[in-house]
């Protein structure tokens, strides 16, 4: 799939409009590419990978994503039966700054009832237009509703040596992996990997070890197939509460809240 086959040609030919465009995601792959407006993208039925230079994004559902003008990314849904809604809106002089950063935030019952108006739109809304006016309020509310930026990103790992180590974590999140372990195993001292740990990712080990977990975690829990007691051991906790308070912390909800909680596009 090429860039001028898609919709993203579209975002940008009307500077003023806001653009919207929702459908089943088909392909499993969105190439990189970059726009001259911000992008509000969420998701349901699955879960979708932003790629920007700096990360890769977690988005499950129930969740968006602000993606500010200019930024180079891709997007990889986990199934073609991801559904995928976008508004794109023209940067404005006023706008906060909010909205000069990428990062993801729950949907709140709120956003939920104003993306329900946005069901049969498509293409541009023009400002003149009583569309218009329901997506531009979605806006100005995001700095006020969203609440904490979460934490469903991984940086990408530069340095040869880590780039194995990650892909080694990334297929053994259910294992016992101990830092000093981990050092021994890949042949550098404790110090030599914590310095290019925090060098490259910007994180220490035990940040990106319990992310992995909890963002593998969320994909078990989206797929509705495992009791939540299931999901902690397959990522590596034996304790229940232990498991439950680290989810609660990264995403702000309990793994029971957000295994049982409601779609919008079902």
């Amino acid at each position: 799939m090429t860039n001028d086959k898609y919709y993203i040609t579209e975002v940008d030919k009307d500077n003023t409009s806001i653009y919207c465009h929702h459908d089943l995601m088909g392909e499993l792959l969105i190439p990189l590419h970059t726009h001259c407006k911000a992008q509000f993208l969420y998701v349901e039925g699955g879960i979708a990978y932003v790629k920007t230079q700096k990360n890769t994004y977690f988005l499950p559902a129930r969740h968006y994503m602000w993606i500010p003008p200019a930024v180079e990314h891709s997007i990889h849904p986990n199934s073609e039966d991801v559904m995928m809604r976008n508004l794109y809106f023209p940067v404005e002089k006023n706008d906060l700054d909010f909205y000069d950063e990428e990062a993801i935030y729950p949907v709140n019952d709120l956003l939920l009832n104003l993306l329900l108006f946005t069901n049969r739109w498509k293409g541009n809304l023009k400002p003149d237009k009583r569309n218009y006016v329901i997506a531009k309020a979605l806006k100005v509310l995001l700095p006020e509703v969203s609440g904490t930026n979460l934490s469903l990103s991984l940086p990408i790992a530069k340095d040869s040596r880590l780039i194995k180590i990650t892909d080694y974590i990334t297929n053994h999140l259910s294992d016992n992996i101990t830092f000093s372990g981990l050092a021994n195993q890949f042949g550098l001292s404790t110090r030599t990997l914590h310095r290019i740990f925090v060098k490259d990712m910007g994180m220490s080990f035990i940040q990106f070890f319990t992310i992995s977990r909890m963002l593998k975690a969320v994909e078990l829990l989206q797929n509705k197939e495992m009791q939540v007691s299931d999901v902690a051991l397959a990522v590596g906790y034996n304790s229940l509460p232990t498991f439950s308070n680290t989810f609660y912390r990264i995403l702000r909800q309990r793994p029971s809240e957000y295994a049982n909680g409601r779609n919008i596009l079902e």
